[in-house]
């Protein structure tokens, strides 16, 4: 707001992921060129340091970055950046406008160019942890899907094997039961002509079980 020569700035102090609030911070430019605030003492200093105080979050969650390594420490850096990134842009752009108004002012100037490089290094960092949550989605969701297949192949393995052994499996239980069918008293050539019968019908079943396979492939195909 500049009215007669008076500048007054309104910015807040930097908030925090989980704040619903702003706390507001306020600095008076006199015609003069004194600058004073809301908190008593010198009104220049305070507001070098206020614009500083979001550099020194840009450059911790900068650090906090490199050092993720998870998921979820990206996402909640995005939650930390994201109420910071538009803090930022709005002090920039109040800043700039003051600039605009007060225009023989070299500190406006000097603390103008400080919001704007704290204000491009939060869009920046915000948008370099963005890309690195879809990146490493993507591979999570890549390793998802193989796991996937190789399950599906395991269990494929399991059906041809369950396909080759259950006739077998079947007629040994029939003929293990407490039951006199006799053939348990001829020779032994019996029991393998049931053995490779039982054999016989297990690769029967199983191409049975990859040919329905095949034609569901087929028929799933455009």
């Amino acid at each position: 707001m500049v009215e007669e020569g008076h500048l007054l700035l309104v910015l807040h102090k930097p908030p925090g992921p989980n704040d619903v609030h702003r706390e507001g911070v306020l600095f008076w430019r006199k015609p003069d060129g004194e600058w004073q605030w809301n908190q008593g003492g010198s009104g220049a200093s305070a507001l070098r340091k206020h614009v500083q105080s979001y550099a020194e979050l840009e450059a911790q969650l900068s650090k906090d970055y490199q050092k993720a390594s998870s998921i979820g420490m990206l996402f909640d850096l995005v939650e930390a950046l994201s109420p910071l990134t538009l803090a930022a842009r709005n002090m920039h752009l109040a800043l700039q406008t003051a600039r605009e108004n007060i225009k023989r002012d070299p500190f406006i100037v000097e603390v103008r160019d400080l919001a704007y490089e704290v204000d491009r290094n939060f869009e920046l960092l915000l948008e370099d942890v963005r890309n690195a949550i879809q990146s490493r989605t993507a591979r999570e969701a890549e390793e998802q899907a193989r796991l996937g297949k190789e399950a599906l192949q395991a269990s494929h393995r399991l059906n041809i094997l369950a396909a080759l052994f259950f006739p077998l499996t079947a007629i040994a239980s029939v003929f293990g039961m407490n039951l006199h069918h006799g053939i348990d008293e001829k020779s032994t050539l019996s029991f393998w002509v049931i053995f490779v019968f039982g054999i016989v019908l297990g690769f029967a079943m199983k191409s049975w079980v990859l040919g329905k396979k095949e034609k569901e492939s087929a028929a799933r195909k455009p």
